[in-house]
């Protein structure tokens, strides 16, 4: 990864570097993007790195280390969740009223207390499992925490100076670890990464959680629009008519039908006015009255085509038979 040497200082090849950088990137964005929960520590303590470590983690939500590793900080990460929760207890404490029952010597001890354990733990406090993937600057200065995540076969991603071995760094970063600005550019690409892999995996769920919802409501309307194709060839079979019912339907409404013609005999003394109906014919009426033939409704002579003659008497009993006013 050396270019050459001028006054006795190594320069990096810049182009192996840019590669390498890519690699790493894209690594860090398929983790974060494979799955919700994926997390990163970020470890630099030495004095240039400390404060790019601390504020490029925070800035994508994932954990650091950059005061000094403590031993079997992930081999023996059990114990060190003990600690964590003695640290959480000294910050309750000063919430829920217990230091103000304590005497000033028992809250100047826990302080001091509360203080070292944040120093050393202040960024790992939320971590509750082992993290997926170390980012580390300087695997000389960081060689204990570089053993302890080969041991666990979690994967490295380390900026390595010419003055460091690149063994058991399964990502490589060719560059300079000493400078403030190399550190500050690397530390922010990759949490840039970090960030771009947790958008990715947040849009995946919400194009997932679209095309369910899409599924869910085609089903409904499947059902909705087969529903009306079975009533319509229900209703074309059902309603088809047998010829013979059909006909022995006729029959039976042509018997049961009331005859409309009906036989009126009207007293002599009952005017039609009074019976609401009319006869048809003289036929209908044989004598009205005094038994002499009248006209018929229409005014047309009786059925046998000449006016009768009648008497002055016949015609007084014909004008008390007339139709009621």
């Amino acid at each position: 990864y050396i270019f050459g040497e001028r006054n006795g200082i190594n320069i990096i090849d810049l182009q192996k570097t840019q590669k390498m950088f890519r690699d790493a990137i894209s690594f860090v964005t398929g983790l974060m993007g494979d799955d919700r929960g994926r997390t990163i520590l970020f470890v630099g303590t030495k004095r240039q790195a400390q404060d790019a470590i601390r504020e490029e983690s925070e800035r994508a939500g994932q954990y650091y280390i950059n005061q000094r590793w403590l031993g079997g900080l992930l081999t023996n990460f059990q114990t060190v969740q003990k600690s964590i929760k003695r640290l959480r207890d000294l910050e309750a404490m000063q919430t829920d009223g217990r230091y103000e029952k304590l005497t000033k010597k028992e809250r100047i001890k826990l302080d001091r207390e509360r203080e070292i354990l944040d120093k050393n733990l202040s960024g790992i406090k939320n971590m509750a499992r082992l993290p997926d993937a170390l980012f580390i600057i300087d695997v000389r200065k960081e060689e204990i925490a570089v053993a302890e995540a080969n041991r666990l076969g979690i994967p490295v991603i380390a900026v390595v100076d010419t003055n460091c071995s690149p063994e058991g760094i399964d990502y490589v970063i060719p560059g300079n670890d000493d400078a403030l600005r190399a550190v500050r550019l690397f530390a922010s690409r990759i949490a840039d990464a970090v960030v771009e892999g947790q958008q990715v995996h947040t849009k995946g769920d919400e194009d997932e959680a679209a095309a369910a919802a899409e599924s869910a409501n085609a089903a409904p309307a499947a059902s909705t629009t087969a529903s009306p194709e079975r009533k319509v060839t229900t209703s074309s079979i059902t309603t088809q008519p047998d010829p013979g019912t059909q006909s022995q339907n006729f029959t039976n409404m042509e018997n049961a039908a009331p005859s409309t013609e009906t036989q009126v005999s009207v007293p002599g003394n009952i005017g039609f006015g009074k019976t609401g109906q009319q006869p048809d014919s003289v036929g209908d009426h044989e004598q009205i009255g005094t038994g002499a033939p009248v006209r018929s409704a229409t005014g047309a002579p009786d059925a046998g085509g000449t006016e009768p003659q009648s008497s002055p008497e016949q015609e007084k009993g014909a004008e008390s038979v007339g139709v009621a006013s």
